[in-house]
């Protein structure tokens, strides 16, 4: 059984939403960023992380991506060989270096940094979300998921990317990235992860 680190409601909801998607059976263990439990699985302390047996691994796309070459055959994970693992890497890449940034920048000045190191930096990530919704929606162009015609761990990573977004008060002006978000974002398997993490959270 696979084990899930982390925080409820964090990037751990990458994890958890993978592994509904793939069916295999895990346990959630709470851990908070940067506490002595975390950091006894990822030496920077930082969320989240999986445990395979005696396999440690760290970052959400690359759990998300290790889960879907391991379990193939359900899917989730590249098109077969070099070229569609570079595919995957390429949207990994991209989503976390570039999609996610304006918003991960907007909630460390919002809550994370201190006081002291805070500013005011609403129009400068909502000029750059504009520019990448922009760019995802040519990424992406007719496709309905990242990879083609089929759901994959690439719209996991976009798709939580997306929710938060939406909880963030992000605005996504385009028809075609806000129709994607919907789409991943009513899958049953994040539902039901979300129910997972709730239920541990109140544990």
């Amino acid at each position: 059984m696979y084990q899930a680190i982390g925080s409820p409601g964090s990037r751990l909801s990458r994890v958890t939403w993978m592994l509904e998607e793939l069916g295999e059976p895990y346990e959630i263990v709470r851990a908070k960023q940067y506490s002595e439990t975390m950091r006894r699985f990822n030496p920077t302390g930082k969320m989240p992380a999986l445990i395979d047996g005696d396999f440690v691994l760290t970052d959400s796309a690359a759990i998300c991506a290790y889960l879907g070459e391991k379990h193939a055959d359900r899917g989730l994970g590249p098109d077969p060989g070099l070229r569609g693992r570079a595919e995957m890497m390429s949207w990994m890449l991209y989503a976390l270096s570039e999609f996610e940034q304006p918003m991960w920048n907007k909630l460390k000045h919002r809550f994370i940094l201190s006081e002291e190191l805070r500013a005011e930096v609403a129009p400068w990530v909502g000029h750059e979300f504009a520019a990448e919704i922009k760019g995802l929606e040519a990424k992406l162009g007719d496709r309905p998921f990242a990879l083609g015609d089929r759901f994959s761990a690439v719209d996991v990573i976009l798709g939580h990317c997306g929710q938060w977004a939406r909880s963030g008060k992000f605005q996504v002006e385009s028809d075609a990235v806000a129709a994607y978000f919907d789409r991943v974002l009513s899958r049953p398997a994040l539902a039901r992860a979300k129910e997972r993490e709730k239920e541990a959270a109140a544990a």
